[in-house]
């Protein structure tokens, strides 16, 4: 079982509202509407997707990281760099 399971249905909720404002982003544009209204619901779609990021992230710590950690071994040191490079990918984006 994965650490996000129990707020599955929360995750997929804001998922399929992400889902909603690409859409809507592809409308603003076919309707060739302002740039900036059209950058400003950009950024609050990466806002959301940022949020679940950060959620997922906080989940996998909780859950996975912490019992590979209390294992010890090589499997914590695989899900600690795992989770490293995780989090560099999204300080990157």
């Amino acid at each position: 079982m994965h650490g996000y399971t129990a707020d599955k249905d929360a995750y997929l909720k804001r998922l399929r509202r992400v889902e909603g404002q690409i859409r809507g982003l592809q409308r603003m544009v076919e309707g060739d509407e302002y740039c900036i209204d059209v950058l400003t619901q950009i950024a609050a779609a990466t806002k959301a997707l940022q949020a679940v990021s950060l959620g997922l992230l906080d989940e996998h710590l909780k859950h996975c990281v912490a019992q590979a950690a209390a294992e010890g071994g090589p499997v914590a040191e695989a899900k600690i760099q795992e989770a490293s490079e995780a989090i560099a990918r999204l300080v990157r984006s």
